[in-house]
């Protein structure tokens, strides 16, 4: 077996996505009688191993599969599997490479390998192996992050999932740090319940480590609050900070490399200057504005009273709460929490005018000795106004002239979040993506948290004898938060080193120096000697792959291949490198990617032009699972309607779609509207109908209450289409398609597909996508739409239709109107047409019919909408899609 043909498993630096469509269940004469996660801290740098040992009880040969969830921030460094004694290792090679090896095998029909993003903190890893009848494997990942400080503590997250209750479970937490550790907690689902007396904590050598140990029986891990006959299935979240007696900082040296932890308490708060801009756009309508409103209320009462504050709030306008900034004195906050509570959602979004009037307002009220800060939240893409994003970017970076930073946060999956990151770190800011659920209002509120007390301003930090450092200066340090700076000693032969920070607060320049001695005893444990200079690279890597957005030309490519270089010398796998291991399988080459913070989902994909800055997304490809895992999988393979459809009983439904006007033949009033035109082919007509709704707007576009099928629409002001449509089935089929990307859940998985990618269908439960370049095909039960992504004029939107449904459905919504006719009515002046006894004046248009890629020019009759619905458009409207 051994010497069959090498089977490589590629795992890239961007992770790709996948779902099945049945809820996991114990695999059968599947044995995982081992699994085991063992996590070192070292002074904030985390080293996780999972090791899972499985044996195929089965008297036959069957692919295992290894699934685990690390998190986001974390590098893969290391993947081992050891079948039948034989060891398998993983090797980090450039990306471009691998990635040519993965398109030669896709060329000869092989697949690809799997992994996704899951929710927010965490990627799942999926791979797997064919096993020989009662043999064994052993899986083995290595994943490392720097914890990072937030509101006073660390975070340690692991997630446990290994699809059934194991016999030999443990999880092993060593935790070392050097000044102590001040306090420890740990929480999660897998602390509920009976689990939690299977957790154990010893505290040594004077709170300088701390062991965390989790050895659940088989019985109780059944018994959480996430738990079931599966086994576990939930996170282990340990918190903890560390005793900070010295204001200057820890300092770590160790076989020549050097880390400074700085993170003062004592100093005196600085009081701020903060502007909320807030989007209140058509696309922040329902849930998204609510929360919006919950938290900024709960902020403004947070305001300590020598704070200053402005309230910004924009569409297409830009409206000022006050023009200056005032100090939040009791009254002041009653006021503007009741211009908050007025906020509501309407017209497009002009995010230039906005932060532009927000960096005015700082500008115009400077405060001695304060801390200014811009906070942006937006849903969306700049609409209206300037639309260019590099001018936008321009214009603030250039009124800003580093005087302060900007935080953007970036509400959901429609927003440009690549746009708001860059405009971010060019202003020493951050960006942050919102994720829309029923806590967002708690999401926004923890991000003011962690910038709601400002410290020092102006930080700079030195280091004489010191090189290849990380990044040295920093406009803001937040209470609760910490400066980390890692670099290499010129001169192991020294005896000390020196740090200096020289900073600002409140007004006045405060200088910290420290020396320590580096022949002092290592605190390191031997077997973690290397520790610093891994999370010298770690972090290394880190700000140069976060720079690549700010950079251009000679200088992006100098970072870029220094970031390939200590990504290949550590084995880490980045958005530069692969991972390659031989299996001891012939015919498959599976492809895994990394997901970035990107446009438009979780899910990302392998087949990635890494040079091309604006594109987050890529081609698909599916690893060869068993049948019964494949029904729910993207797959490359024509789709076949026949077998699951009546075509007796089906019919080519004339129904209506939408075009866009171009030319008038017949000259109506003189009045520009913005709206949608849809049009309604007429059974015996030439010319169909056709009628406006005006943006923006949200729609019932069709409904069959008989088959609980639905499909909103939802536009936005001066762009024609729709930039988000959501298709519902029963109670548990909800597809969300958007310009950027697609998402479906079934009520137990979640499916992202990408728009731009090969052919790729997914088949389940009465459910059918196809997915082409720029076209979806869609049939939920009897129903069948299609959904088709335009662009004109650099604007990207959709336009549905329906393409066959039986004849006995009775159809509702602005394109469910099927019994209509009318009688062009001779020897008016003014074209007119007979409709259900009515007598309606009407023009005659030309409009491009955008049913079709190719958008054919066809004349059509623009009459009322309400001659056609019999309705008014109100009772068209919802909303929530």
């Amino acid at each position: 077996m051994m010497d069959r043909a090498a089977l490589q498993v590629i795992l890239l630096g961007m992770f790709l996505m996948s779902a099945t469509s049945d809820p996991v269940k114990k695999k059968k004469n599947v044995d995982i009688y081992s699994f085991y996660i063992n996590s070192t801290v070292t002074s904030r740098y985390a080293t996780t191993v999972i090791t899972s040992r499985v044996a195929n009880t089965l008297n036959e040969s069957q692919e295992i599969q290894f699934e685990v969830k690390i998190p986001k921030n974390a590098f893969i460094s290391k993947f081992r599997m050891t079948i039948e004694g034989k060891t398998y290792d993983g090797v980090v090679k450039e990306k471009e490479a691998a990635q040519q090896q993965y398109n030669q095998a896709v060329s000869r029909g092989q697949s690809a390998g799997l992994v996704k993003s899951v929710g927010r903190t965490l990627e799942d890893f999926k791979t797997s192996v064919t096993v020989s009848a009662f043999s064994k494997v052993t899986f083995e990942l290595t994943y490392e992050e720097l914890l990072k400080r937030r509101l006073g503590k660390y975070e340690l997250l692991i997630n446990a999932q290994p699809m059934q209750p194991v016999a030999d479970f443990k999880i092993d937490v060593h935790i070392q740090e050097k000044p102590g550790i001040s306090f420890l907690e740990v929480k999660g689902d897998l602390s509920t319940g009976d689990l939690a007396n299977a957790i154990k904590t010893t505290r040594a050598d004077k709170d300088f480590q701390v062991w965390v140990t989790f050895y659940p029986t088989q019985d109780q891990q059944t018994k959480c609050k996430s738990c079931g006959e599966n086994g576990l299935n939930g996170d282990l979240l340990i918190t903890y900070d560390v005793e900070r007696q010295n204001p200057k900082g820890e300092i770590m040296v160790s076989k020549g490399y050097f880390v400074h932890y700085f993170a003062p308490s004592d100093v005196p708060r600085i009081s701020k200057n903060v502007v909320f801009i807030i989007d209140r756009s058509g696309s922040m309508s329902g849930r998204k504005i609510k929360q919006t409103r919950l938290a900024l209320l709960k902020i403004l009462s947070d305001l300590d009273e020598d704070d200053h504050f402005g309230l910004i709030t924009f569409d297409s306008e830009v409206s000022l709460w006050k023009r200056e900034l005032l100090r939040a004195t009791e009254a002041n906050l009653e006021n503007a929490k009741s211009f908050v509570k007025e906020i509501r959602d309407r017209g497009a979004t002009d995010i230039n005018a906005a932060v532009l009037a927000g960096v005015d307002m700082i500008n115009r009220h400077p405060r001695e000795g304060t801390a200014s800060i811009l906070i942006l939240l937006t849903d969306g893409d700049p609409t209206t106004g300037e639309t260019n994003i590099e001018k936008i970017m321009s214009n603030v970076k250039k009124a800003i002239g580093n005087k302060f930073p900007l935080y953007c946060l970036g509400f959901g999956y429609d927003v440009n979040f690549d746009f708001l990151t860059k405009m971010s770190l060019e202003n020493s800011g951050v960006a942050r993506r919102i994720y829309e659920d029923s806590d967002a209002d708690l999401q926004l509120q923890g991000f003011y948290e962690e910038v709601a007390v400002p410290l020092l301003t102006d930080i700079q930090l030195k280091y004489p004898g010191g090189t290849n450092l990380t990044k040295t200066s920093f406009s803001l340090y937040f209470n609760g938060s910490e400066i980390v700076v890692s670099g290499q000693i010129t001169d192991n032969s020294v005896e000390s080193f020196t740090t200096e920070v020289i900073a600002v607060s409140k007004g006045s320049n405060v200088t910290y120096q420290d020396t320590i001695m580096t022949k002092d005893p290592s605190d390191v444990p031997p077997e973690n000697e290397n520790f610093m200079q891994r999370l010298w690279a770690y972090l290394t890597v880190k700000q140069l792959l976060d720079r690549q957005v700010l950079l251009k030309g000679q200088e992006k490519e100098d970072e870029k291949k220094e970031a390939l270089k200590l990504s290949l010398k550590y084995q880490f796998v980045t958005t530069l490198t692969s991972m390659v291991v031989t299996k001891p399988q012939e015919g498959e080459v599976e492809v895994a990617n990394k997901p970035k913070e990107g446009k438009g989902g979780d899910g990302y994909t392998a087949d990635v032009d890494s040079d091309d800055d604006d594109s987050a997304f890529a081609s698909f490809s599916v690893i060869n699972h068993h049948p019964a895992q494949r029904a729910f999988l993207l797959h490359s393979a024509a789709m076949d309607y026949s077998d699951a459809m009546d075509y007796s009983v089906m019919i080519h439904h004339p129904l209506p779609t939408y075009g866009s006007p171009t030319i008038h033949t017949t000259t109506p009033p003189a009045v520009q509207v913005h709206s949608n035109r849809f049009l309604l082919p007429v059974v015996g007509q030439s010319k169909p109908l056709c009628f406006d709704v005006p943006l923006p707007h949200k729609l019932r576009l069709l409904q069959d209450s008989a088959s609980e099928f639905s499909m909103n629409g939802e536009s936005l002001s001066e762009n024609h289409g729709f930039h988000q449509i959501a298709i519902h089935y029963k109670t548990n089929h909800h597809l969300i398609i958007s310009t950027k990307s697609i998402s479906y859940h079934n009520g137990q998985d979640k499916v992202e597909i990408l728009w731009g990618q090969e052919l790729t269908q997914h088949n389940t439960d009465g459910v059918s996508l196809v997915v082409l370049e720029n076209e979806m095909n869609v049939t939920m039960g009897n129903i069948g739409v299609v959904i088709i992504s335009h662009k004109k004029d650099g604007v990207k939107f959709l336009w549905p239709a329906i393409w066959e449904h039986p004849k006995d459905v009775n159809l509702t919504g602005v394109l469910g109107k099927s019994d209509i006719s009318y009688v062009k009515t001779e020897g008016s002046q003014t074209p007119t047409l007979k409709m259900k006894d009515k007598e309606v004046k009407t023009y005659l248009e030309t409009v491009s019919d955008y049913r079709f890629h190719s958008t054919p020019v066809q004349e059509c009759w623009l009459v009322p909408f309400q001659a056609v619905m019999e309705a008014e458009i109100s009772d068209f409207t919802v909303t929530q899609l």
